[in-house]
């Protein structure tokens, strides 16, 4: 198996089946190669047999039952769990989690052991991946399965694989990424309820394919209650970094006169535009495809960057891991540049990076004050999603005490 030479064409992946040599388009959101080693599989293989296959990288083409197949999926994630839990002699290993601060151990040591711990379970979910991802699904030229019990998921794939296009032909893709296909799919159907866009049911956001999902309400809540620096019909804002386009709106429903609502990724700029216009607030929100700021000044600069500086392993990741703080030290660096007199920057970000060992808050402050800012006034909020409150998760020492804050930031006056 090898990629297609011709370097504007797609990965293509290759199997034999009955003397016949075969290929496909290949998909991966993450970006993952083809694998290396395809054979057929059906509802005759093992779990066992799959699981020593997979982990050696050998890739499962699936042939039989999909429902099968899911089963055969979900058995390889028990095994996974399973093998985590002992060594080869049966012994329990050191989770790749937290461990409880030691009184003996000083702050940096402490850090050092955090971060150890984060970058073990990363490691633990990349391997993981690698692993689930070896059971493949074969797409037919217009993303249909013709698998016995297969669900139609041609419109889950055509929201985020883009139409069908003629002559293209079949793919085939992993059905760990189908599944959340899938998913993505019953979001953006039945959408996100933000509590700080008002009363239902003109208070929802639809998530598409690749774009994070709005569910951590609380940094929503604290853009909606921030005291803006003056009446807000009169201000300018911007959104640095829209994704779904749920804090532009927030801030119109504020009454803020005109956002501007930038993003790189031409995929959050198409499901911001879609949002905007069903919440009914298109018209004070211009969105604009840019890295970080926009052209011009404004009142309001919000920007909610990826929390975590890691590095990510696919699109939807950079929502979360931002890798060597590039964007937080990105806006940073250009926020004072783009304020109006007495404008505000309202970065929010949470701590859980500090309690991950990744990053102290010393050095968050130190960013802020190089870049020629100082923080005006910060609130504060306590995470209420279902993580934070699961002991069995391994980062839940760290999530347990995570705050997410929102600072608001000033150009420092020049000093004589």
């Amino acid at each position: 198996m090898t990629l297609s030479q011709t370097p504007t064409a797609h990965p293509t992946i290759q199997w034999q089946e009955g003397g016949v040599e075969c290929s496909a388009r290949w998909r991966s959101e993450r970006g993952a190669l083809p694998p290396k080693k395809v054979v057929l599989a059906d509802d005759t293989l093992s779990a066992d047999t799959a699981y020593r296959m997979a982990c050696e990288g050998t890739a499962l083409l699936w042939r039989g039952d999909f429902q099968n197949a899911r089963q055969m999926l979900q058995a390889l994630g028990r095994r996974i769990d399973q093998s985590a839990s002992t060594d080869k002699r049966g012994r329990k290993p050191k989770a790749p989690a937290l461990q409880a601060k030691d009184p003996q151990q000083s702050a940096e040591e402490s850090a050092a052991l955090a971060a150890k711990g984060f970058h073990q379970h990363r490691q633990a979910q990349a391997q993981r991946a690698r692993v689930l991802g070896m059971v493949l699904l074969s797409f037919d030229a217009d993303y249909g399965l013709s698998l016995r019990r297969s669900p139609d998921a041609r419109q889950a794939c055509a929201q985020a694989w883009g139409e069908p296009v003629a002559g293209e032909g079949a793919s085939v893709a992993s059905m760990r990424e189908l599944l959340g296909l899938v998913s993505a799919y019953e979001w953006r159907k039945n959408g996100v309820e933000i509590a700080a866009l008002g009363e239902a049911p003109h208070n929802r956001i639809y998530p598409h394919y690749g774009v994070y999902s709005p569910l951590r309400g609380e940094y929503i809540a604290l853009v909606a209650v921030a005291h803006t620096p003056k009446d807000t019909a009169a201000l300018t804002a911007f959104d640095i970094g829209t994704g779904t386009g749920v804090l532009a709106a927030v801030l119109v429903r504020r009454g803020v006169g005109q956002v501007v609502a930038t993003d790189n990724d031409a995929r959050a700029l198409a499901c911001a535009a879609e949002n905007l216009a069903q919440l009914g607030v298109a018209d004070k929100v211009q969105l604009q495809q840019a890295d970080l700021f926009p052209q011009g000044l404004a009142d309001i600069i919000v920007c909610n960057p990826p929390w975590l500086p890691a590095r990510a392993s696919s699109s939807i990741e950079h929502a979360v891991y931002d890798e060597g703080s590039a964007m937080l030290l990105g806006f940073l660096k250009g926020l004072a540049a783009h304020l109006r007199p007495k404008g505000e920057g309202w970065l929010i970000l949470s701590d859980l990076a500090e309690h991950l060992g990744l990053r102290t808050r010393a050095e968050l402050l130190a960013a802020i004050a190089s870049a020629g800012l100082q923080v005006k006034a910060r609130i504060d909020a306590k995470p209420q999603h279902a993580k934070a409150r699961d002991a069995t998760d391994p980062l839940h020492l760290a999530r347990a005490v995570e705050v997410t804050s929102l600072y608001r930031l000033v150009a420092a006056p020049l000093v004589a």
